[in-house]
């Protein structure tokens, strides 16, 4: 498909949050296997991928390649088989499901294809729910949640004339932008997209990619999406490549025809069946 032009630059002058240094996250010699005996599946083979700072970076790959396997391993929503997942230092392996539930409230950031927008609720207070559900204090002045930081994002989202409407009465993309608002409004280290344009037309979702590459260029964030389609992932600054459960390469600076080169490449040099997921 073709996708719509870029929106302009931020101009709001607020402080972005700091990072710390080194990798977002990172995958060491990760494995996840379903079942067992004969009828194992093999969903990663050893992956070892970092994913930096201040990065936009797509996981694509054929159907079964084990990409949706990786993002939630990253996310902490799966457990894996052998391996180290790390979010900054901290090894997901090694944190109970407590630990972790703390983790992906207060670290991640979340962007699915389903909005997951609570109807009874306006935009704004879908927006601030993390930091009310967590209790999370804000990194100000002690306050229960950065007004200075959300006003950044509503403006750079274009959301300001739209807080006070509810989840019907928004379009799709304007649906999919409060989403994204509400996955940066707690300054995650990572924010993990999965198909965040799939329900999407593709000016909608022209719009969310630039939101996406605008939240990490301008507001300093990072993301990790999953896509299948090589126009979105040319929105990223790189495309790590997955076939049948390992890493398979990646494209640096995309274009949507590089991308597609890269899959095509892929398709042609697998078996006829792949096992991962």
């Amino acid at each position: 498909m073709v996708l719509a032009g870029h929106a302009g630059r931020m101009t709001s002058t607020a402080p972005l949050p700091e990072s710390p240094a080194g990798p977002a996250a990172s995958a060491v010699g990760l494995t996840k296997t379903y079942g067992r005996g004969p009828a194992a599946v093999h969903a990663l083979r050893g992956v070892d991928v970092t994913f930096g700072r201040g990065a936009f970076t797509a996981i694509m790959g054929p159907s079964g390649s084990g990409k949706s396997t990786l993002l939630h391993l990253l996310a902490g929503l799966d457990t894996a088989t052998s391996g180290q997942v790390l979010l900054g230092e901290t090894d997901l392996t090694r944190l109970d499901d407590t630990a972790l539930t703390l983790l992906r409230r207060e670290r991640l950031g979340f962007v699915f294809q389903q909005f997951n927008l609570l109807p009874v609720l306006t935009a704004e207070q879908n927006i601030v729910l993390p930091t009310e559900l967590g209790g999370r204090r804000g990194r100000g002045a002690g306050a229960p949640l950065d007004r200075e930081w959300l006003g950044v994002l509503v403006d750079v989202l274009g959301l300001r004339e739209r807080l006070a409407h509810r989840p019907s009465e928004l379009s799709g993309g304007q649906q999919q932008r409060v989403a994204i608002a509400r996955a940066l409004v707690t300054k995650p280290e990572l924010v993990l997209a999965d198909e965040p344009t799939g329900n999407l037309d593709s000016r909608s979702g022209a719009e969310v990619l630039d939101f996406l590459r605008r939240s990490v260029r301008e507001l300093g964030r990072t993301v990790v999406m999953v896509t299948h389609d090589a126009v979105a992932a040319s929105y990223a600054d790189r495309v790590v490549l997955l076939a049948d459960g390992a890493l398979a390469g990646e494209v640096t600076d995309p274009t949507p025809e590089a991308v597609t080169a890269a899959l095509d490449a892929l398709r042609t040099s697998l078996p006829m069946a792949g096992s991962a997921r």
